[in-house]
This record gives structure tokens, C-alpha cells and sequence, in this order.
């Protein structure tokens, strides 16, 4: 059974926030001639990686809900110039909406067992995705 991590989304406001970044980083390092993959820099490397990289996921936490998640493909430990231990998750661009439910906010990233982690919009056949401040608002008016 895969394991997932789970880790805040700072700076997004917003899934589609998320998306354009992503976009935009992955176009900039093919304009430099560099691999265009997704790469998340963290300061802490995971331990468990058999069974992150066994179907896991990084899902994300944005603006207080876990709103997405993106497919780990790659764990790659390393030492920055300062000789700091540090680790590049590498995610697969396509970022897929989950079940929205709330998350309090906490440093670093958490491990996310699967039984645990939300199901995909689409695995739900959930109607198309509403926007995020709209599903927020009705949320909290209790018709979601």
C-alpha cells in the first residue's frame, strides 16, 4: 500500500495558482535547455521511500483545506553549497483535485497513510470543479 506526504502549499492562493506556477517553472527550465520536470526542494528527507515511490503522492495543502495532490516520481537526496542536507521530490506536473477537507497549519511536510489521504474529484465522479473561493464560501454555509 503506498504512503503519501503531505505539506503545506505556501504562496499559492489557490489550485490554479498551483498549476500556473508549475507551468511556468517548467517552461523557464526549457527555455535553459534543462530537463523540464517538477522538482520540490525540502530541508528534511524521507525515510520511507520504498513506499512513497510505490504509487505515492504529495498531496497539498492550500489555503487550510488539502485541496490537490501531484504523483512522487523521484526522491533524490542531496548536499546544497552551505553543506546542508537537502532533498528534491520529484512530482509529476499533473495535479489532480481532491475531496477538500480542512488542515491545521504545521512546519515541514508529514507522511499521509493511505487510507487516510482523500479520494480524487474525478474518482468520484464529482461534477466538474467549482472554483475554489465559491466551494470555500458554500462550505462554510453548509450546502458542500
Amino acid at each position: 500500500m503506498p504512503l503519501h506526504l503531505l505539506k503545506l502549499c505556501v504562496g499559492a492562493e489557490s489550485i490554479e495558482d498551483l498549476e500556473a506556477w508549475i507551468a511556468e517553472s517548467l517552461a523557464a527550465k526549457a527555455a535553459r535547455g534543462q530537463v523540464a520536470e517538477q522538482v520540490h526542494t525540502t530541508r528534511m528527507v524521507p525515510t520511507r521511500t520504498v513506499e512513497l515511490l510505490d504509487g505515492g503522492s504529495l498531496y497539498w495543502v492550500v489555503k487550510g483545506e488539502v485541496a490537490c495532490r501531484q504523483t512522487l516520481t523521484g526522491i533524490r537526496p542531496f548536499v546544497d553549497g552551505d553543506g546542508i542536507r537537502r532533498c528534491h521530490l520529484v512530482l509529476d506536473p499533473i495535479v489532480h483535485r481532491v475531496d477538500p477537507r480542512p488542515n491545521r497549519p504545521f512546519q515541514g511536510w508529514r507522511y499521509l497513510a493511505a487510507k487516510d489521504a482523500p479520494a480524487d474529484l474525478a474518482a468520484m465522479g464529482a461534477a466538474p470543479a467549482l472554483p475554489d473561493e465559491l466551494r470555500r464560501e458554500l462550505r462554510s454555509l453548509g450546502l458542500l
